[in-house]
């Protein structure tokens, strides 16, 4: 953990002071907001519909082992196969499995983060499989040989210009290249790739129980092109992503496309059913279904932090976030960034060394408002905050601090001791490192508002 709290401190330093970095970053957030707001506007009773969703993924997760058993025998029914991994490791095996014996080579993939949490495209890298991301800000992400920077938008801190110049070092393109032109060059590259791929991997946003559909919304059709093209279909999920019917998706979706990107409704929304049948000869030959625990049933077993499993990925958290647009996504260094992030990947990975990750917040709720299913984010930050410190190791010296911080605030006669002469010596000897060397260290006043208080008011 120590290592992983001191990476992040000296990330986080270098990303706040970075101009560049926070003038791109607060002009894409800026114009998410701007988005949301008027999304919003489609919604005579905004508070209902968050209330109606929270109220759908809460019974999900009480009910969670009976959605997944519903699921897997409709989408049985339909012709579709079902992967249970408990892992990473063996999500990655049984996915290499398949492609091999199906003598697959290349492959396309949407976007998708289960598939980062996995680091699904390394094992099929080392195994020669080559695997093209197929969204745009992926596709970025990738040839840049970096993880998405935002589990909606992955290239959000890239400027036009940044990406133009990664284009012209990458692939050899003219340098002055528009956004448009990238866009053309991305679509035409990527086509051919949909054209020759016999495999495609996509998420999904929603698993739909009482049909045995999986949901994918998307805007660009790369994910509908990934799954519909190629002979064979495989899907990463995690169980969470269950919600008991077809007609929920009237208030997850328009709510997903809201607090995602500001819009009343993503471009593309697919609900697939399994490989075609019948008189349905469109679509995949096979269809593989990967669901993955991955530790969400560490989650799933915490009697409060589990509601953050009821999260759909939206990513408005992220964007609401002081902490997150100062310090940015890649300074996490953990596949789920963010304030949602940092209450999942503690126990997602207990033994990862997450547990900084819980403090790097200000406390100022405003995760848990924009929240499009009323996850209490901010007061789960504190519960991970009070496991950890419940769990350890702190060390001596911290130990001995909050021992003597604790004596004096319970009793006034402690904290008046040593004058403000003692304490400025103190704060210089033990906090002069902790307060950063761009900050002036703070004095300790002469008196005290007691003091000064008893003074005026002549009490002795």
């Amino acid at each position: 953990m120590a290592d992983l709290l001191q990476q992040f401190i000296s990330d986080s330093e270098k990303k706040v002071f970075d101009a560049g970095h926070r003038k791109t970053v607060q002009y894409n957030i800026g114009k998410y907001n701007e988005a949301v707001k008027h999304g919003k506007e489609q919604y005579a009773k905004l508070e209902l519909a968050r209330s109606r969703a929270s109220g759908l993924r809460n019974r999900v997760l009480e009910n969670l082992d009976k959605y997944l058993i519903e699921f897997e025998t409709n989408f049985i029914k339909r012709g579709g196969r079902i992967v249970w991994a408990v892992d990473a490791e063996e999500a990655s095996r049984e996915i290499l499995s398949i492609l091999k014996k199906k003598n697959i080579t290349e492959v396309v993939k949407s976007k998708s983060m289960i598939t980062e949490e996995i680091k699904l495209n390394d094992t099929l890298k080392r195994e020669g499989i080559e695997c093209v991301e197929t969204d745009l800000g992926e596709f970025i992400q990738q040839a840049s040989n970096e993880p998405p920077y935002h589990i909606v938008t992955p290239a959000m801190h890239k400027s036009k210009e940044d990406v133009a110049q990664l284009y012209t070092e990458k692939f050899g393109t003219p340098a002055e290249m528009s956004p448009e032109q990238v866009m053309a060059w991305t679509r035409k590259h990527i086509r051919e790739k949909f054209r020759t791929a016999t495999a495609g991997i996509t998420g999904a946003n929603f698993l739909i129980a009482d049909t045995g559909s999986v949901a994918i919304t998307e805007n660009e059709g790369n994910a509908w092109m990934s799954f519909a093209a190629p002979q064979t279909h495989i899907v990463v999920t995690g169980i969470e992503k269950i919600i008991p019917s077809i007609t929920d998706l009237d208030i997850f979706w328009p709510l997903l496309a809201t607090y995602g990107t500001g819009q009343q409704l993503t471009v593309y929304n697919s609900i697939v059913s399994g490989p075609k049948s019948g008189a349905n000869d469109d679509g995949p030959e096979d269809m593989i279904l990967v669901i993955l625990d991955n530790g969400r049933t560490n989650v799933l077993a915490q009697t409060e932090q589990r509601r953050a499993l009821a999260c759909i990925r939206c990513g408005a958290c992220l964007n609401a976030c002081p902490v997150y647009e100062g310090v940015g996504g890649h300074t996490y260094n953990a596949v789920y960034s963010g304030p949602i992030g940092a209450v999942l990947m503690q126990h997602l990975v207990p033994e990862g060394g997450y547990r900084h990750l819980s403090f790097a917040s200000t406390g100022c709720a405003k995760c848990t408002e924009v929240c499009p299913v009323n996850i209490d984010i901010h007061k789960l930050l504190l519960y991970n905050r009070k496991d950890s410190v419940t769990q350890g190791p702190a060390s001596k010296t911290e130990n001995m601090m909050w021992f003597f911080w604790k004596g004096a605030m319970l009793k006034r006669s402690n904290m008046d001791k040593g004058g403000a002469k003692l304490k400025n010596f103190m704060l210089r000897q033990f906090f002069r490192k902790s307060w950063g060397e761009r900050r002036e260290l703070p004095s300790v006043a002469p008196k005290s508002f007691n003091q000064m208080w008893r003074e005026r008011k002549g009490i002795k």
